[in-house]
């Protein structure tokens, strides 16, 4: 019971801010219909609902099968079975991941099926596992993660110069919605096992941050390979739902239930096998530790049916309002305060985001403080969001403007930094784009972008996950400067004593 206290909690602290907002912006600057504030308000309350759920079977279930794989795979100590594992495991990881689902949902919608949102999962998912795969591999090679993800956005931003404006939002945008609630604490969970192949602690402690980040990588390589063999031609704009009517606030949740029932088992099902196969072949776990298990799939099948009801039956609908309404004003201050407030108040109390902090504190010994780690997250985020609020209301100003530069940072401050921090900094990018900032700041940002003239609903609407993603490297990256700083400065000190 305290734990699903515990879990009620922290997902409440993260949407309760956002309904707040909500309701302070629609009580001043901009008032919506009753139905449409009640909508969101059960959507709200579902999305509380199910991703407490959701958590709750991703710990008691889905985290503990990645525990179990990756000790499993370390005491192998067969490169073939670690490389096999990570492509099967990372393809239903994240194809299952809450935030991508969402996401592939929204580009489906917006270019009228010319990007399929099954395809833009299924391309997502394989290069997620590809690259998992190629993190096991770094670790069993002692290969330093620096130099991996160094080649890795060579090749990115290689294929980028090819790539059209739209692509290479949705690609950056894929690579921060795949690692969101569920992906980051399982990956984090087989990191951690995967990286007792080494026998120093030193390499051990390296090694088990960095793969979050080298799985977000292949997600944008798959899908700015899949530009190539892409032709996007006119696309519609959102239009907004009916929202009057006798059954204009139950309505939609109840049209949707059965396509997100069907889509939460088809989702939930892979991973289940998954235990059960390895349950018989290398787990041979007690009844009462399986019924466990096999409790927090039914956990996560549960939550997740409810997540995607609460916020495509009403949740993500406000977030696209308030963005089309704040955009509408004279005064622009209003809609870039509140792209800030939003970014900053979502990731302090973003679950994965925890999940991260309290790791990195452990793994550290304390070294690395998670207030430090979350107040550079914090900052990272509401930058971000505040950018691609910018991004929308000056014309001409494209996502490669801030991303080139952003990136170039990311990799020459590589060098500079203890490469503990690497790691931090690169998972902390991939974490921070959570289920918030996955749905109602993404529904929030395209409803901007659909309001304001002058804006590309396909280009700029998107992108706003990619800046979620790339900010906290950065500010992550400087923390890690600051501690190598001040340690230099502690070792002269010791040094003239």
């Amino acid at each position: 019971m305290n734990v699903i206290l515990s879990r009620f909690k922290e997902v409440s602290f993260s949407v309760i801010p956002v309904a707040i907002a909500v309701l302070l912006i629609n009580f001043t600057v901009s008032p919506m219909p009753a139905d449409t504030l009640i909508r969101f308000l059960i959507g709200a309350a579902l999305v509380v609902l199910g991703l407490t759920l959701f958590l709750l079977g991703v710990d008691i279930g889905i985290t503990p099968l990645g525990n179990l794989t990756g000790t499993s795979l370390a005491k192998s100590n067969k490169l073939w079975l670690v490389v096999i594992s990570g492509l099967i495991l990372g393809f239903f990881i994240s194809i299952a991941e809450p935030g991508l689902l969402v996401l592939s949902g929204q580009v489906d919608s917006v270019t009228s099926g010319q990007i399929s949102g099954i395809a833009l999962l299924i391309v997502v998912s394989i290069g997620m596992a590809v690259m998992i795969s190629v993190g096991f591999i770094r670790v069993f090679y002692n290969i330093p993660l620096y130099k991996l993800l160094l080649v890795s956005y060579l090749v990115i931003f290689g294929l980028a110069l090819f790539s059209s404006r739209e692509f290479l939002a949705i690609a950056f945008d894929a690579s921060g919605a795949t690692t969101g609630v569920l992906a980051v604490p399982f990956i984090l969970a087989l990191s951690v096992g995967i990286s007792k192949l080494k026998k120093d602690s030193k390499a051990s402690e390296k090694d088990s941050f960095g793969l979050v980040a080298t799985a977000s990588a292949g997600a944008i390589l798959t899908v700015l390979i899949l530009d190539m063999f892409s032709t996007l031609n006119e696309f519609r704009a959102f239009s907004e739902k009916d929202v009057s009517g006798p059954d204009s606030v139950f309505g939609p949740f109840i049209d949707i239930l059965p396509g997100f029932l069907f889509e939460s088992l088809v989702t939930i099902l892979p991973l289940l096998f998954i235990l059960l196969a390895l349950q018989k072949l290398f787990f041979r776990l007690k009844k009462r530790e399986l019924r466990k298990l096999l409790t927090g799939f039914l956990f996560a099948f549960l939550g997740l049916f409810l997540f995607l009801t609460g916020v495509n039956g009403g949740f993500m609908d406000v977030g696209s309002i308030i963005g089309m309404n704040l955009a509408l004003l004279d005064n622009k201050a209003f809609i870039i305060i509140f792209g800030f407030v939003l970014g900053v108040v979502t990731i302090i109390a973003e679950p994965a985001v925890h999940v991260l902090t309290f790791q990195i504190e452990e793994v550290t010994s304390g070294y690395v403080r998670r207030k430090a780690v979350l107040t550079a997250l914090a900052l990272g985020v509401g930058i971000a969001v505040t950018l691609s609020v910018i991004r929308v209301l000056i014309p001409g100003m494209q996502l490669w403007h801030f991303l080139l530069p952003g990136y170039i940072i990311c990799i020459s401050l590589m060098f500079f930094i203890p490469k503990l921090f690497v790691g931090i900094a690169f998972d902390a990018g991939g974490v921070a784009t959570g289920p918030v900032t996955a749905t109602f700041i993404l529904a929030f940002i395209q409803g901007a972008a659909q309001a304001f003239e002058g804006a590309d609903l396909m280009a700029d609407g998107f992108g706003m996950i990619a800046m979620v993603a790339m900010l906290p490297i950065i500010t992550l990256e400087l923390l890690g400067l600051i501690f190598e700083i001040k340690s230099n400065i502690k070792g002269d000190e010791d040094k003239s004593e």
